[in-house]
């Protein structure tokens, strides 16, 4: 550990479903769910509304409906997500040349490489950092948490969630972590944690009176290594700035323009299998999942999912996909395909004893079956759109034809619902604002 408090690790509240409700008046203050809206969707992000609801990231969108039926379910923006992030990241460039993303929405900073860096002004340096991001992206907050080692700043950012900040001062570090139930450590799920409770442990304080060689025994010499260390609070890994998360990616460009989601799916279950094989055999997890296509018309489009931790497991990374394929247009066909993982980091979060991943190599195709594509353009839920009579708004919902608007952003009062013909020459999609706000 370091003798300083000297990496902060900075948390964007319910990122994704904090953009919709700062671009979306109507929304403010209610249940908002983004992911997959298909039948095979998964929740990519969670208002804290909605989380009152036991919704959280990762879930099926059918749960999540089952749990939170009143929310507004929506596709997300990417753009807007990107736009957002671009801004967060600049203001913490500000602060040091040592900055990692690991996703859009979560960064360290190694504020130590930062000549001026003043450890006696942490505390207001903090609380400027978490106003200067609140008034730049016009109302998102984050969560930070600073202390001396890349272990102890991303716990510390969880303590005062959301809109909050916790500083980890020298010299406190174990007595943080003792009354902490084990699976506060990266890597220790269910099945990890029951092993450890048939040792009589629980919390951390617990962990850490077992010895180097018993964790061995009982977990494995990786496993009882790292949570050997961890229990210490002992975390070396040094801050590694790049401009964008890194990544590992698969695609395939196919002969033939391909419609059929059947066959899209198979190729997908392919394209993710390859990615979490490329991730195990770097020894990196990932925890953003992003689906690209390129349509007939060479219009490229992409989709992305981040999960709770890194993963490098197939089943996960593949549904996460799939999840991703079901709520995007292919009308008309696709030309490419590609299936991603970044927010690289060298642990997995996934549970250190949870079943182990299907053998990629016995991957079987998903059967071909017809595919009856709706006809005319298509409108997903959250999508900003623009009326030539009745101006700007986004899509309430659609579907038997037709298109349903509220009318509003974030500059506006919440404004009227109006619904439209699907192939209404006057409706057309828009884009987000390159400064991260909605267009008005």
């Amino acid at each position: 550990m370091r003798a300083a408090a000297s990496i902060l690790h900075l948390d964007l509240d319910a990122f994704f479903a904090a953009v919709e409700q700062r671009d979306k008046p109507s929304l403010r203050g209610k249940p908002v769910i983004v992911g997959g809206i298909g039948g095979r969707g998964v929740v990519s992000t969670a208002s804290y509304e909605a989380r009152r609801f036991g919704v959280r990231s990762a879930m099926s969108m059918a749960e999540a409906r089952g749990r939170c039926p009143h929310a507004a379910f929506l596709a997300g923006r990417f753009d807007a997500y990107r736009a957002a992030s671009r801004i967060v990241m600049d203001r913490l460039r500000e602060l040091s040349p040592l900055v990692q993303p690991l996703s859009l929405d979560e960064a360290f900073v190694d504020l130590a490489a930062d000549p001026d860096f003043d450890p006696d002004h942490l505390e207001s340096l903090v609380v400027r950092l978490r106003a200067d991001i609140t008034e730049r992206t016009h109302g998102l907050t984050c969560s930070v948490g600073v202390a001396s080692s890349k272990f102890l700043a991303k716990i510390a950012s969880e303590l005062n969630k959301p809109d909050g900040h916790f500083i980890v001062h020298p010299g406190t570090e174990l007595d943080l972590l003792a009354p902490m139930q084990v699976t506060a450590i990266p890597g220790v799920g269910p099945a990890t944690a029951e092993r450890l409770r048939r040792l009589g442990v629980e919390t951390i304080e617990q962990l850490r009176a077992l010895s180097l060689d018993e964790l061995t025994r009982a977990l494995g010499t990786a496993g009882g290594r790292s949570l050997h260390r961890l229990a210490r609070g002992e975390d070396d890994r040094p801050v590694e700035a790049h401009r964008e998360a890194k990544s590992i990616s698969v695609e395939d460009t196919f002969p033939v323009d391909i419609a059929d989601r059947s066959e899209l799916a198979s190729v997908t279950d392919t394209l993710a299998r390859t990615v979490a094989r490329r991730l195990r055999a770097a020894g990196q997890s990932g925890r953003t999942v992003t689906l690209k296509m390129r349509r007939h018309d060479f219009e490229t489009h992409t989709r992305s999912v981040t999960l709770p931790g890194p993963t490098d497991h197939p089943r996960v990374i593949t549904e996460a996909a799939l999840g991703l394929l079901a709520a995007a247009d292919v009308t008309g066909g696709l030309r490419l395909l590609g299936v991603g993982v970044s927010g690289l980091a060298d642990w997995v979060q996934d549970d250190l004893f949870s079943e182990p991943p299907d053998d990629e190599d016995d991957a079987v195709p998903l059967p071909r079956r017809a595919v009856r594509h709706r006809p005319g353009r298509q409108w997903a839920a959250g999508m900003d759109v623009t009326h030539a009579e009745h101006g700007d708004g986004w899509v309430w919902g659609a579907g038997l034809g037709r298109v349903t608007v509220r009318f509003e952003t974030r500059l506006t009062p919440s404004g009227p619902i109006m619904t439209f013909d699907e192939n209404d020459p006057a409706l057309f999609a828009r884009s987000s604002d390159p400064a991260g706000t909605v267009e008005s």
